[in-house]
């Protein structure tokens, strides 16, 4: 399982068989979970994320999209 980013206690990843959707990745921090397409930063999964941490997780997505973007594409090009 890849990491795309440890930061305020959130890690961003994604799971390392997922290549048949459109970029994602998800998002866990102490035992919440989320799940969010990178292009919009849309939560499309959540398990006990409160709405503000959401839009906190959102802009966070949204700041490091095209990194994100690269490493998810890094990876499943050479799988």
């Amino acid at each position: 399982m890849p990491v795309l980013l440890r930061l305020k206690c959130y890690r961003f990843f994604f799971y390392s068989g997922e290549s048949g959707e459109p970029p994602h990745g998800h998002v866990s921090k102490a035992r919440k979970t989320a799940k969010f397409w990178i292009e919009s930063a849309t939560a499309v999964q959540n398990s006990h994320f409160t709405p503000l941490q959401l839009r906190e997780i959102a802009r966070i997505i949204s700041d490091y999209r095209l990194d994100f973007l690269r490493k998810w594409n890094d990876y499943f090009d050479h799988t």
